[in-house]
């Protein structure tokens, strides 16, 4: 059978879900047998996210290989539960960068470069690259941006030439699009969606299946009407109404049969049904909590909830592999302070420390890794969370006041955390951080071992600056203790206190590796600590309304100082 490609665009507004649809079509066809692998082209000229603020564009994405890439891998991984690559997701700036540099050899042999042939055959010759590998069936593209934005106009028609060059079985294109509810009206209206076709249209790609996102049920007129009047057959037209969750998609398009007009259009027949036990069982959990915890996320991002995608949707595995729900609370560290951490941390059943860079909101991380070391709650630091618990610890137990890491001030005379060797001589930001899975080797005896049961494991990092070995004596003989090693340079993957009730900060980055059907293990057992914790302390439900009443004003707050960050020009290390 050859490779099939199926090319997924956007129209009317962004965020309408092309990711989910994508991913959910994908655990569809995967369920069914065949070898499924998404990829996402975004048409901003970036090479790749890694430098942008996680206010432009969310979280950055961390593959085993090391590509910093858009979320989207992580909806396609948490949905498949295999792992993307760098060639999983390509920028117009990869694109034009590869074309520039092949013209600079003289590859073209002196002929005008230009967007038709030279830029869209480098797009196309990209699109079917890991179909080339023979590892996949199917071959799922999902085009970033609207139809109608000047910066996707090369990637369409990229897409119209794959259209006329690929056999008519072996591609299939889908045009998600909008369907609004006009409440004054009481009636929804199509005219976006017809113009979002028709531009499609215009540029020379007819869609074979059309979905749209609705608030309200498509009667079958409006599907009748859609079809009409945007070419497509009656049955093509997809009904994507909003759901209670993301991992309820796929059964709604099951529901719809987005995999089997797929699978008739590829002529591929006898498939059995999808077999979606293992995912049934976790909606299951997922909607079926038998307890609650109330956990404090303290970042310096928490307005915008993509920029920590990963850790939330990790929060909901974890809480459905305990039956708990998971209530998430944000903290604007910025404004977390000494006369306020008690009351905004009080409720809290357990307390996770943000990863992010610079020096903007790290007291009030350090103050939160206080709050709860001295509480005894339940805490959990990623990458800078681990960072400032070296810090917190350093400063209070071993009374070195000047701790901190050189990334904030390089001539501090305590540097716990420092630049690691061979990022001293590196000048150029995008790519150059460590970045990919690293192995790290647990200590027996410790939180850490218990909680993965194996002594070598493997995490994904994206970092500059790690703990500075220099230190480590005086603060394990204070009663922190670095249980998680790599066992090729030393590096400190992991302290803990074992002294205090569940308390682990990991230089690595966990949540990029959290399913729904393979939860995070540490996530897991942070969860299972907070419930103990919240069972113990029956006070903390009563504060945990405060907290959500003062999350909510942290992020208006923090809204704030996004927009500063942006009006400074600032990139993903602010």
């Amino acid at each position: 059978m050859n490779t099939k490609y199926v090319f997924v665009s956007g129209g009317v507004a962004s965020s309408l879900g092309k990711g989910i649809i994508s991913a959910s079509l994908a655990k569809l066809l995967q369920a069914r047998g065949l070898r499924v692998t998404i990829q996402k082209f975004d048409p901003y000229i970036n090479i790749d996210p890694g430098t942008l603020n996680p206010y432009e564009h969310g979280e950055c994405y961390v593959t085993e290989d090391g590509a910093e890439t858009d979320l989207d891998l992580g909806h396609y991984e948490r949905f498949l539960g295999v792992h993307t690559s760098k060639a999983n997701n390509v920028t117009t700036g990869r694109i034009y960068n590869t074309v520039i540099n092949r013209e600079r050899e003289g590859a073209y042999l002196g002929k005008t470069v230009q967007i038709v042939p030279h830029i869209t055959d480098e797009i196309k010759r990209r699109m079917l690259l890991l179909g080339k590998t023979g590892k996949y069936d199917v071959i799922i593209t999902e085009i970033g941006g609207t139809v109608g934005d000047m910066e996707s106009q090369p990637f369409i028609e990229a897409v119209r030439q794959l259209q006329w060059e690929l056999p008519e079985e072996d591609c299939v294109t889908i045009h998600l699009t909008l369907v609004p509810y006009l409440s004054a009206a009481k009636e929804l209206k199509t005219k976006p969606t017809q113009h979002s076709v028709q531009m499609l249209q215009q540029n020379g790609v007819q869609p074979d299946i059309i979905v749209c996102r609705t608030e309200h049920k498509l009667t079958p007129e409006i599907r009748r009407k859609v079809a009409l009047f945007c070419n497509v057959k009656p049955g093509h037209v997809i009904e994507s109404m909003d759901a209670p969750s993301i991992y309820s998609v796929p059964l709604n398009m099951k529901a719809e049969k987005l995999d089997q007009l797929v699978l008739d259009h590829f002529g591929i027949k006898d498939l059995p049904e999808p077999d979606l036990t293992e995912w049934n069982k976790f909606l299951d959990k997922l909607f079926h909590p038998k307890s609650q915890v109330d956990i404090a996320l303290v970042g310096k991002y928490v307005e915008l909830q993509d920029a920590y995608k990963s850790i939330l949707e990790s929060f909901v595995h974890a809480g459905a592999a305990n039956e708990c729900k998971v209530n998430v609370h944000s903290i604007h560290s910025e404004f977390l302070t000494t006369e306020n951490v008690e009351e905004k941390l009080g409720g809290m059943n357990g307390i996770l420390v943000a990863p992010g860079f610079g020096e903007r909101g790290l007291e009030g991380k350090v103050l939160a890794v206080k709050y709860a070391r001295e509480h005894n709650v339940p805490f959990f630091g990623i990458c800078l969370g681990m960072q400032m618990a070296v810090v917190e610890f350093a400063r209070d137990v071993l009374g070195l006041k000047d701790a901190i890491s050189t990334e904030v001030n390089p001539a501090t005379p305590v540097p716990v955390i420092d630049l690691m060797e061979d990022q001293k001589s590196t000048t150029i930001k995008g790519g150059t951080m460590r970045l990919g899975a690293y192995d790290c080797r647990l200590e027996k005896d410790s939180l850490a071992y218990r909680i993965y049961g194996k002594e070598m494991i493997s995490e994904r990092h994206r970092h500059r600056y790690e703990f500075n070995n220099e230190y480590l004596p005086m603060v394990e003989a204070a009663g922190m203790k670095a249980t998680g090693k790599n066992p090729e340079t030393g590096l400190v993957e992991i302290v803990e206190i074992p002294s205090h009730p569940f308390f682990i900060g990991v230089q690595f980055h966990p949540e990029l590796k959290s399913t729904p059907e393979h939860p995070q293990p540490i996530f897991v057992a942070f969860v299972k600590a907070s419930m103990k914790y919240r069972k113990e302390h029956p006070a903390a439900e009563a504060g945990a309304v405060a907290g959500a009443a003062d999350a909510a004003s942290d992020r208006t707050s923090g809204a704030v100082a996004g927009a500063a960050d942006k009006a400074a020009g600032s990139s993903a290390e602010a």
